[in-house]
């Protein structure tokens, strides 16, 4: 009998475009408002964009618009996440843009710059620019390790305001839509950029593609110019499509929850909730609602929670635009509350963090019953068109003019490692579990822990039996015993922490 231990963590990285799963949502935990407030961690200057931070291993990526040489450029830089000082600066394109970047309210405009957010991927940084150029650098130290002109490799075709869409990494692949003439939707070896392939005529958008795994399949989901289409990661094939209008701008990602998927721009276009489904092996597509000239998100994308969408809403409402609650099933809308503007939105334990375009980080409880505001606080001045990022408890915001790190959250108990399973006197297995920096193990987290086991690894974990043992704690280790099981040549084990 071979016994094995996975143990299941909590990711404290904040690695892309809205997090790790590119749905806004943190594993992270976060019990009520700050005392005292926030407490700020550092803040220093930034200069254009309305790029996002993604973090790691102790950096803070994002994009900048700078001058160098008096030439505008997009500029990829690194900061230390402890202290916010700059530790690399790599230009990656020019910083010439149509006009729109630059609107806002009144008091609040300007600082038009990169739309789009580095994406972490081991010790490559994978960026695309405004126009067109995809660039992976060391992460450590910002040099190019290859870069793609897609425009002149592929045949792309720029949109009206540049290129908006972040790398998105799903297993060896980059995907993109590189909006050429001819197989428009791309995937690229995130080692070297060699195409793996490429399919279908479809025209880009804003909105920066999203993975999902919908009726068991794993795929990624497009927003193009006719609507969403869903292919298969590893070919490209084809899973579903559904026809959406476009005009101008479609800026926000997709958002899934379960079989349904959202989709929602402004111009007019509105918002639709899709079902899918999955007959032997064909995918079928169900309109559950459609709105027109309403619910629409300019570029803010919502987050879905619990069976609802909470997210900001308006066209071109700068300063002013709602934040609301929708229940993704009906398109019911069950509260909406003005004044935030075209900010950004993230869900850290059952509660929104809400950038406004205008600075101010508002928490928010994430519930349909009625708008419950927790706290709000101004984080930074400028102009905030993107969203906040949150990694090992300390939150990331930034303007067009200044970026800010604070304390905010709790950061997930330390990972845990296996200790070797050893055979007992009474014929019994033994199996420990430490945490990764060899502290003690803290008793209240026994009580957070479920052990599943199967004898089948390629059975999904949600379809692992949970197991009747009982935890003990002995000098700061995690142990289960389980009984010698003759019938089975192997077993495999997980421990999940929930929050």
């Amino acid at each position: 009998m071979v016994l094995f231990l996975t143990l299941q963590a909590q990711a404290t990285d904040w690695r892309q475009f809205r997090g790790n799963a590119q749905d806004g949502n943190s594993d992270e935990l976060l019990e009520s408002w700050p005392g005292q407030g926030p407490q700020i961690i550092w803040k220093v200057p930034l200069t254009g964009g309305f790029s996002s931070f993604s973090i790691q291993d102790g950096k803070a990526y994002t994009l900048v618009k700078r001058t160098i040489a008096g030439e505008s450029k997009e500029v990829c830089i690194a900061l230390d996440a402890a202290t916010g000082k700059e530790l690399w600066a790599s230009p990656v394109d020019n910083a010439n843009y149509d006009s729109g970047g630059d609107a806002g309210t009144s008091t609040n405009s300007g600082g038009d710059g990169p739309r789009t957010t580095p994406t972490i991927d081991g010790s490559s940084l994978l960026v695309t620019t405004s126009h067109l150029k995809l660039y992976s650098l060391a992460s450590t130290s910002g040099r190019t390790n290859w870069m793609i002109d897609l425009e002149t490799q592929y045949g792309a075709n720029n949109i009206s305001w540049q290129n908006a869409a972040s790398p998105l990494v799903e297993g060896d692949a980059i995907f993109l839509n590189v909006s050429s003439s001819t197989n428009s939707l791309v995937a690229l070896n995130k080692l070297d950029g060699s195409l793996l392939w490429k399919a279908h005529k479809e025209k880009m958008t804003h909105a920066t593609p999203v993975p999902a795994t919908i009726q068991g399949v794993r795929q990624i989901i497009y927003f193009n110019q006719s609507g969403l289409m869903a292919v298969s990661p590893s070919t490209g094939k084809q899973l579903w499509k559904y026809a959406f209008s476009y005009s101008t701008s479609s800026g926000a990602s997709p958002v899934v929850c379960e079989d349904m998927v959202y989709c929602s721009a402004a111009y007019s276009r509105g918002a639709a909730v899709i079902k899918i489904s999955k007959v032997n092996e064909t995918f079928q597509v169900k309109e559950l609602w459609k709105k027109s000239n309403a619910l629409m998100n300019h570029w803010s994308t919502p987050i879905a929670h619990h069976g609802y969408l909470y997210g900001l809403y308006g066209d071109g409402k700068y300063g002013s635009a709602p934040l609301k609650c929708v229940e993704m099933a009906t398109g019911l809308e069950r509260w909406s509350v003005g004044g935030f503007g075209m900010g950004g939105i993230i869900q850290v334990s059952g509660k929104l963090l809400v950038l406004s375009d205008f600075g101010d980080v508002v928490m928010v409880n994430a519930t349909p019953e009625a708008y419950q505001e927790l706290g709000r606080w101004r984080a930074v001045t400028g102009k905030c068109w993107n969203a906040p990022a949150l990694s090992n408890g300390r939150l990331y915001v930034r303007s067009t003019k200044e970026g800010v790190c604070a304390q905010f959250a709790f950061p997930p108990p330390c990972r845990m490692q296996l200790v070797l399973p050893e055979k007992t006197s009474l014929g019994r297995w033994r199996i420990g579990a430490m945490t990764a920096d060899g502290s003690s193990f803290d008793a209240s987290r026994l009580g957070k822990i479920d052990v599943l086991t199967t004898s089948l690894i390629g059975l999904g974990a949600i379809q692992w039996e949970k197991a009747d043992v009982t935890l003990s704690l002995t000098n700061g280790v995690i142990y289960l015993e389980e009984n010698f099981i003759q019938s089975a040549d192997q077993r495999f084990y997980l421990l999940r922490e929930t929050p």
